[in-house]
């Protein structure tokens, strides 16, 4: 009798483990092959349902040496950023590590006060200066400015560069550091986008430190912000920011056309001539392309087809709309709690108004706080937002993919509301913020910071019963083991 319960529960136990360890290997498959988009399930259009798998990581690495001291550094590098808020901050990015690069002290940035925007701000003005500093203490050496003793030992003024973009940290070595060396300051101009995308790891993780982390807004910046969050959260549990980026600069740039007739054409195609290198474009090629912006109305009907109720609440951060309250009307008849920081803040937004990068930086807040951000085309200010929620858990970005948009919205009136809606759905796989769309090597790093994005191990997320066997199953295998090594030997 004993014997027999001896192999009744060693059958069992073994079985019991078999099919629990069958199981786990069925679970893990099935995410894993979620995650590498082999499985569709259907989109959540409020939240990824994988991005508690992933989470941001830029610590430094173990061997990575110390900030070279100011009185121990090559010298002092000046950047000149160019264009609008979110170009500047690339611009603030990349100086960092170059000048970690070349072992030089970094002097505080200096923002473009000439762009299209004409905002004479400073970067005290926009982030926290004190922050930033004693943030990346570890990584670089920042000043304020360059001692006023060292600049009047100078023979001569700073050398003033500019380098090609995207240039690899070899350039920087080959054709700065010499110059730095023999001139001890040195100013790089125009700086945005100056740095290759892509870098060794410690670089981007550097990278990623600079932009999720030490741009810090300014005090005043970021309460009004938050103040514009809390409102938007007490009139609607979560809602959508918008970037439409549809003021008229956008639209000249672009070269496309939005059915404005005539005085549209007139009016873009004047604008257009401040940049004298822009080629000529064909609207029709370029939409096709999907290089055109969305209509605010195009905007509108994307979101309602992806799944999105008339009574969700809109957050639109944006400049002027080119054409105004007829453009955004269409948008209003799709969402008609549409909301802007004008809206929300009119008395508090009054000493932010004369300053465009200001007021980006409260629209930039409330984007990132949102519980969904869409934006309407591939510009600054997209790119930096969703790599930033990519990098803070995957936060739900939605990127329209005009490319194959534009062709729906052409065609729209001769399908139904259920088929177009089923398009859309099949079209926007793959621009919906997913983290399998991130893959190394893809895209501008700012937008798709892989080398700051990490999977976090598949065990965390189970309990540890799953992987080891319940302690009643583990007894009655000592047990049986017991009763079978007593019965050979003839004990009872």
């Amino acid at each position: 009798m004993l014997f027999g319960l001896g192999l009744i529960s060693l059958f069992t136990g073994h079985m019991a483990s078999d099919l629990e360890w069958y199981s786990h290997r069925l679970v893990r498959r099935t995410l894993y092959s979620t995650l590498d988009g082999n499985y569709r399930a259907p989109i959540d259009v409020w939240k990824s349902q994988y991005s508690q798998y992933y989470y941001g990581c830029c610590e430094r690495g173990r061997r990575y040496a110390p900030a070279v001291s100011e009185r121990m550094s090559n010298g002092y590098l000046l950047i000149g950023t160019s264009g609008g808020l979110n170009q500047q901050r690339t611009g603030i990015t990349d100086a960092v590590v170059v000048a970690r690069i070349l072992n030089a002290t970094l002097v505080v940035p200096e923002l473009d006060h000439h762009s299209f925007w004409k905002d004479d701000s400073d970067f005290v003005h926009i982030f926290d200066v004190d922050w930033f500093i004693s943030y990346l203490a570890k990584d670089i050496t920042i000043v304020r400015r360059v001692p006023d003793k060292f600049m009047r030992s100078m023979e001569k003024p700073p050398y003033t560069m500019r380098v090609p973009r995207k240039s690899e940290p070899d350039y920087y070595l080959d054709q700065v550091l010499p110059i730095l060396l023999r001139r001890q300051v040195v100013q790089l101009t125009k700086f945005d986008y100056r740095l290759a995308n892509n870098l060794d790891e410690d670089l981007q993780k550097l990278r990623c430190r600079v932009n999720f982390h030490a741009l810090r807004f300014t005090k005043p910046i970021q309460e009004l912000g938050q103040s514009i969050v809390m409102r938007m959260h007490k009139m609607a549990h979560r809602f959508i920011a918008v970037h439409l980026r549809f003021e008229s600069d956008m639209l000249a740039f672009s070269g496309c056309y939005f059915g404005g007739g005539e005085k549209e054409r007139h009016e873009l195609g004047e604008i257009r001539k401040r940049w004298t290198t822009l080629p000529d474009l064909s609207p029709d090629g370029e939409r096709r392309r999907g290089k055109c912006p969305l209509t605010p109305h195009e905007v509108g009907l994307m979101l309602r087809a992806l799944g999105f109720s008339n009574d969700t609440y809109l957050y639109v951060a944006s400049g002027e709309i080119y054409g105004g309250d007829e453009t955004m009307q269409p948008l209003r008849d799709l969402f008609p709690n549409i909301y802007t920081k004008e809206m929300l803040a009119e008395e508090e937004l009054k000493p932010f108004l004369p300053f465009s990068s200001r007021l980006a930086a409260i629209d930039y807040i409330v984007c990132d706080e949102s519980d969904v951000f869409a934006t309407n085309n591939n510009g600054n200010m997209a790119k930096i937002l969703a790599g930033r929620r990519r990098y803070m858990g995957h936060k739900r970005t939605i990127r329209p993919n005009a490319k194959k948009l534009s062709t729906l919205f052409s065609a729209r009136h001769q399908m139904d509301w259920d088929t177009f809606a089923k398009k859309v759905k099949a079209c926007q796989r793959g621009f919906m913020g997913e983290p399998d769309e991130m893959r190394p090597g893809r895209g501008e790093f700012h937008e798709f910071p892989s080398s700051c994005v990490c999977k976090r191990p598949y065990a965390d997320e189970l309990s540890k019963e799953v992987y080891r066997p319940p302690k009643l199953v583990a007894i009655n295998l000592t047990k049986a083991d017991s009763l079978s090594n007593g019965i050979r030997r003839g004990s009872t």
